[in-house]
């Protein structure tokens, strides 16, 4: 009887054991996609929050959806005339271009593109000191693998823009392309 109260004991503590290395392992599976720093140096981290920020435009190419989203304190900046009145963004302005593939919807009862597969989250924020050799902002871009389910940095940096080509409407638009749209 001893003898199999033990046994029953050591196969409990097996079984505990086994479960809480299971949920170890599971736990190494999800990704905490604030953990990861973009090519440049700058954490995901500085954006925590975005995917409940408001939309400030949308756009979209040949390949993809896009949806540019920007934090409360950029979002007031936009409020208050900024950038049209030339005055540029405020510091701890954050804002995030988010891109999907397309695809046609075949539940619309008419012809429409919605998103398909998540592909990138490029991200900007101004801190003038911080980025003071990019006109003081700061760029990040993280792609999405969808069959994977996690996002990575882009290993070039900024592969689809970046200062490079935001530089273009430094003047007029202190680097920044979308406008606040009209609700």
């Amino acid at each position: 009887m001893q003898r199999n109260g033990k046994f029953t004991i050591a196969m409990a503590a097996v079984g505990c054991i086994a479960l809480l290395g299971g949920s170890a392992l599971h736990a190494k599976g999800e990704q905490d996609k604030y953990a990861l720093k973009s090519a440049s140096g700058i954490p995901f981290s500085e954006w925590k929050g975005y995917e409940d920020w408001s939309v400030v435009s949308s756009a979209r190419t040949d390949d993809v959806l896009k949806v540019i989203v920007a934090n409360p304190t950029m979002i007031a900046a936009y409020k208050s005339g900024i950038p049209g009145n030339g005055k540029p963004f405020p510091d701890g302005s954050k804002i995030a271009k988010l891109q999907w593939s397309q695809k046609k919807s075949t539940e619309a009862p008419f012809v429409v593109d919605v998103p398909d597969a998540y592909k990138q989250a490029f991200l900007m924020q101004r801190d003038s000191k911080r980025f003071a050799k990019s006109d003081g902002w700061g760029y990040a871009v993280f792609n999405y693998d969808p069959k994977a389910g996690i996002f990575a940095p882009d290993p070039t940096g900024v592969q689809d823009c970046g200062q490079s080509c935001h530089v273009k409407v430094k003047e007029s638009k202190d680097s920044i392309f979308h406008p606040y749209q009209m609700r």
